[in-house]
């Protein structure tokens, strides 16, 4: 009787586990009567039987609740799973919606962009050359002395613009990943030197030293001359309108520890506060010693520089010390190092013995065809 109870119980646990009220239904009652029959037959083993049926109700009824938590704790689980796997769905269909505008609003930004370059430039050009015309007075002086003023401003000022829609166009094509290397041998210390030269006259108008300390025998560099006189002429021109009149730039080309080779801008300017370095490194970012400047510029030439060094697979850091002065680095990897390869070395002919005179001529045709065919 105590095993038909034990497996009813068992059975009934487990197929209704899922519903602790129903095992309950189902097996205290079995229980409750085998028990009541075994102590009123009144004897010791009886006694001990009716414990060991209420002893195993308990079990049993444990062990349905433990079932019961971790199926209640499987079905809970799943559906957080459900809930996530459909939010992260929802997310993905935002984000691909967020990458079509995107993807929309940067075409239309190319477009808008290379149309209102050639909308300026047109009229820009007509500006800069009649401007530089009146500014040279090629067909007479000016009756007012104050025309030529007019003029040379004017042209200034063009300029400044061409220049600024240059950047602007630069940039854009970076972002847009379609700026294309020309890549091929370059020596850096001659790039560099020739950007001195090119704005030499106006550090000299501000009455600003600049000093090169270039490492001799420099290898060539495979990068793109283009970019990297662009990189060059930003952070160099960058160093000149913020060094006060009177102050030093320092110029240096050389190795670095990994084998590599760098450039280096180094001024005596007011610094930039450390906080505000990642502002003057984005685009359009200015610094507030670049708003007190007298010469504003539109915050492209830093990040364009920063941009062609990424290109190249190099690093770009800017190290500043307020009142001290700033230092911009630009770094480029040993692998873009052209070390020069050996000469080739020839081995000599091997000596041949000396035939008769018959016998030469012989050899000397087959030696010389052989020579032929090598």
């Amino acid at each position: 009787m105590l095993f038909v109870m034990l497996l009813v119980v068992a059975v009934s646990s487990m197929l209704s586990s899922s519903l602790p009220i129903a095992v309950l239904a189902a097996t205290v009652p079995v229980t409750f009567a085998v028990a009541l029959n075994f102590v009123l037959q009144g004897e010791l083993h009886n006694y001990i039987l009716a414990v060991m049926a209420i002893a195993a109700q308990g079990y049993f009824t444990l062990l349905a609740h433990r079932l019961y938590s971790s199926g209640l704790a499987a079905l809970t689980a799943r559906a957080e799973k459900d809930a996530l796997i459909g939010e992260l769905e929802q997310a993905k269909s935002f984000s691909d919606d967020a990458r079509r505008r995107a993807e929309g609003a940067n075409i239309a930004k190319s477009q808008f962009l290379a149309q209102m370059s050639h909308e300026l430039r047109t009229p820009l050009n007509a500006i800069l050359g009649f401007s530089e015309v009146m500014k040279a007075e090629v067909f007479g002086p000016h009756e007012v002395a104050a025309y030529k003023d007019y003029s040379n401003d004017i042209h200034v000022s063009g300029q400044h613009l061409l220049n600024l829609i240059n950047e602007i166009l630069d940039l854009s094509r970076i972002e847009a990943g379609r700026y294309e290397l020309n890549e091929e041998p370059v020596s850096l210390a001659v790039v560099v030197e020739d950007c001195h030269h090119l704005l030499k006259l106006r550090a000299q108008n501000r009455g600003i030293t600049i000093h090169e300390v270039f490492e001799p025998e420099l290898p060539r560099l495979w990068g793109d001359e283009r970019a990297l006189r662009q990189i060059c002429l930003n952070l160099l021109s960058n160093a000149i309108k913020f060094t006060p009149p009177g102050g030093e730039i320092w110029l240096k080309v050389g190795w670095t520890a990994s084998g590599g080779q760098y450039m280096s801008v180094k001024d005596t300017g007011p610094g930039i506060p450390e906080e505000e370095i990642p502002v003057v490194l984005s685009s359009f970012g200015q610094g507030s010693n670049a708003i007190k400047s007298a010469e504003q510029g539109a915050g492209l030439g830093l990040p364009i520089a920063k941009n062609l060094v990424d290109m190249h697979n190099g690093t770009f850091t800017l190290k500043s010390k307020v009142r001290i002065g700033t230092e911009l680095i630009a770094t480029f990897p040993p692998e873009r190092v052209m070390a020069a390869l050996p000469p080739i070395s020839e081995p000599a002919p091997p000596i041949q013995p000396q035939p008769s005179e018959g016998r030469s001529r012989s050899r000397r045709g087959s030696q010389s065809l052989f020579h032929l065919r090598g």
